[in-house]
């Protein structure tokens, strides 16, 4: 609410002329205007001040939202990623590339949410500096006008004043109780006299008070003025800087929206290109299921001539092999990595833009490049070949577990340390770990197979 520009003043007589802003008809409708101003922006900030811990719940909800989002497509991603593992060419960079902006798409609308917040309330901190500023500018010409109108007061009082003293210099000097008794020529006369020189000396002195009413007024406006005036700088200093802020905010917001807009102009791009390539797509992924049959034909034949080489061979499972324990565990760890970490489980995947389902027909165990592989088990290396697919792949057959044959394979591999034929130690070094085939990077693609057909690993290891 405006403060009053006026100073409060001692009563007075009803004689004394008013002057001053708040006689003036187009000050007063220019307050009503300001005050009907300032009450609004008062409801404005008692309204920001409610909503705002609501606005910032929202926001808060929508980044828990976007995190939940994001995760669930970076799981999707990893997912997808191992549909189309074991792709040629450019297709499994741009179904990648596809999933990875679609992990981004959670953050970069949160980005635009939060950025369009931001300016949202940098306009209204500006609006209400801007309200602030034309406030005290008002004040600032009220206090002028009050300044003006009381400096007319003055000089027309202290006209008065010197009036009075001229008339009494020409009627002789001041009068006084003794020549009103000496002058008097009859008692009606003496008391007319007294009379008139009581009237004289209340006029004087009502109008010394009132010069002195009206310059202490000045002096308090003249004071409120100059602060008011300092307020002023201070307020369009502050209302610069909000524009300045506004301004910088709404570029944010703009910038935020034109990195949304370009993502989602990519992710069309790269959807589109997936969906044209579907037919090359699916004959590479079929060329990549009949490899995987080819091993498991190749196999069954390795783990039969393993037969007949243990029968004539009579031997006893090697007793350094880790016996199945309550836990299943068959195997050591065949990695470097210690302790054993898995990066990608066994099972089924769906890709969210071909609608394709594969199985993930082994376990992903982190590995880099160069690192050392291990036989997880003791048993003889069944081949060591580059697979379709599959890189440079070691396949190991183990003989005979609870009535099942047993082998393992080691894929994407850098190079070969063993030669088929050979017999290996569990724990044995038998090749270094790579990114050979279509893998996504260094790691050991990891297999076991019971009876010729793969099944999930983590059972099995020591994990």
């Amino acid at each position: 609410m405006r403060r009053r520009t006026r100073p409060s003043r001692p009563s007075r007589p009803t004689g004394r002329r008013t002057t001053g802003v708040a006689a003036r008809p187009g000050a007063r409708a220019s307050r009503s205007g300001a005050l009907l101003a300032i009450v609004g922006l008062v409801a404005t900030i008692v309204l920001g001040a409610v909503a705002a811990p609501a606005n910032a719940d929202a926001i808060d909800d929508r980044r828990k939202a976007a995190e939940r989002q994001k995760s669930a497509n970076e799981k999707e991603r990893s997912d997808a990623e191992e549909v189309l593992e074991g792709l040629e060419g450019e297709l499994g960079a741009v179904s990648d590339r596809l999933l990875e902006v679609r992990a981004q798409l959670p953050a970069a609308r949160l980005a635009v949410q939060e950025a369009e917040a931001e300016y949202a309330k940098a306009k209204r901190e500006a609006a209400i500096v801007a309200a602030r500023l034309q406030d005290a500018r008002e004040q600032a010409d009220d206090l002028s006008a009050t300044i003006e109108a009381d400096s007319s007061e003055s000089s027309r009082l202290r006209e008065a004043i010197g009036q009075m003293a001229r008339e009494a210099y020409r009627g002789g000097g001041d009068v006084s109780g003794v020549s009103m008794v000496l002058d008097a020529d009859s008692s009606e006369d003496f008391i007319q006299r007294a009379d008139l020189m009581s009237q004289a000396l209340r006029t004087r002195a009502q109008v010394l008070d009132d010069l002195q009413a009206t310059e202490s007024g000045n002096r308090n406006s003249a004071e409120r003025l100059q602060a008011v005036q300092t307020r002023i700088g201070e307020l369009k200093d502050e209302a610069d800087a909000k524009v300045e802020q506004s301004k910088a905010a709404k570029k944010a917001a703009e910038d935020a929206k034109a990195t949304l807009d370009a993502l989602l102009a990519e992710e069309q791009e790269k959807q589109a290109a997936l969906l044209a390539k579907k037919g090359e797509i699916t004959a590479q992924l079929a060329r990549i299921d009949r490899e995987s049959k080819r091993i498991e034909s190749d196999l069954r034949k390795a783990i039969e001539e393993q037969k007949k080489r243990d029968a004539e061979r009579a031997k006893d499972p090697d007793p350094g092999d880790p016996p199945p324990s309550s836990s299943g565990t068959l195997f050591v760890n065949p990695t470097q990595t210690r302790p054993i970490h898995v990066t990608s489980e066994y099972g089924m995947r769906y890709h969210p833009v071909l609608h394709y389902w594969r199985l993930h027909a082994g376990i992903d165990l982190r590995d880099y490049c160069g690192n050392d592989v291990y036989a997880a088990r003791s048993g003889t290396v069944a081949w060591t070949q580059y697979r379709y697919g599959y890189g440079n792949q070691v396949m190991i057959t183990h003989g005979s577990v609870n009535g099942r044959s047993l082998a393992t394979s080691y894929n994407h591999l850098s190079s070969f340390v063993v030669r088929p034929g050979a017999y290996v130690k569990a724990g044995q070094l038998i090749a270094r770990a790579g990114n050979t085939g279509t893998s996504g990077g260094c790691h050991l693609h990891f297999e076991v197979y019971f009876n010729g057909a793969t099944t999930n690993p983590r059972p099995y290891l020591p994990l």
